[in-house]
């Protein structure tokens, strides 16, 4: 689709949400989804980059979720703020303070309980990382007692990676660069994270090694509080387009993801 067919089809997208009910008037949309008058992104600053984390730059911020979140502003008129977590249990943690507008994050049952969410455009696969000099090449041979292993706290794949283990023991930390330093000096055992991100640390950390096995899969997914029905009729419309515009895979392929395959449901 051509930049202006792209521009139009949004543009009769939100006048459609906008007027689309019996006794929703013009402004509602914008009301509900942006009350401040600007579009309030919540975002998760980490190294790591990827679908989800965001990273900052000398100018502001850089990541999926600034792109598209820039856009979504942009098609509804307004400004953009970035509010910004350590991880996204805080942006969970926040859903219902009034704080944010729209986000993207990895998305899980406890979370539909706190937020709406609109389509998946990302798939990855969780698992783990152990450290250099580790003897460790399983599952079955992490998961044994007096292995301590790191997650970021309060997210996905920490619980999941909660209900994987039956012995080695999983602690939360609230960044990813707190453990990657606790990893890089031997503190703890391996990091449960998504492999893409996984394997950009392996970089970083001669002699570590990411384990070929899967235990979860971690969907992630645009969000907008919840009671925001107009709000989760735009993003979704949004994220539909922007799946089929090109305007997803630019936003993956600007931020170092020109080898991720785009995984939308």
């Amino acid at each position: 689709m051509s930049e202006w067919r792209w521009l139009w089809a949004a543009t009769l997208a939100v006048a459609g949400i906008m007027s689309g009910a019996a006794g929703v008037h013009a402004g509602d949309l914008k009301d509900e989804i942006a009350p401040t008058g600007r579009l309030r992104v919540a975002i998760a600053i980490s190294p790591a980059g990827g679908a989800f984390w965001c990273t900052t730059t000398e100018s502001g911020y850089a990541g999926v979720p600034v792109d598209l979140g820039k856009a979504m502003a942009a098609r509804l008129g307004v400004p953009v703020d970035y509010v910004v977590h350590q991880n996204s249990g805080q942006i969970t943690d926040a859903a219902s303070k009034g704080t944010w507008d729209v986000t993207f994050l990895p998305k899980d049952p406890e979370r539909e309980t706190k937020m709406a969410f609109g389509p998946i455009y990302e798939v990855a696969d969780a698992t783990y990382i152990v450290k250099a000099g580790s003897t460790v090449t399983s599952f079955a041979t992490l998961d044994q007692a007096g292995v301590k292993v790191a997650a970021v706290n309060n997210t996905t794949t920490m619980r999941g990676a909660v209900a994987h283990l039956k012995n080695a023991h999983v602690t939360g930390y609230q960044t990813y660069d707190e453990i990657f330093g606790l990893l890089q000096r031997g503190e703890v055992d391996a990091f449960a994270l998504s492999r893409d991100q996984l394997n950009a640390m392996a970089k970083k950390l001669p002699g570590t090694r990411v384990l070929d096995e899967t235990f979860k899969k971690t969907v992630t997914a645009v969000a907008v509080p919840l009671d925001h029905p107009q709000s989760l009729s735009f993003v979704t419309a949004f994220m539909t387009e922007a799946a089929s515009n090109g305007l997803l895979r630019k936003a993956y392929d600007d931020n170092g993801l020109k080898d991720t395959p785009l995984r939308v449901q």
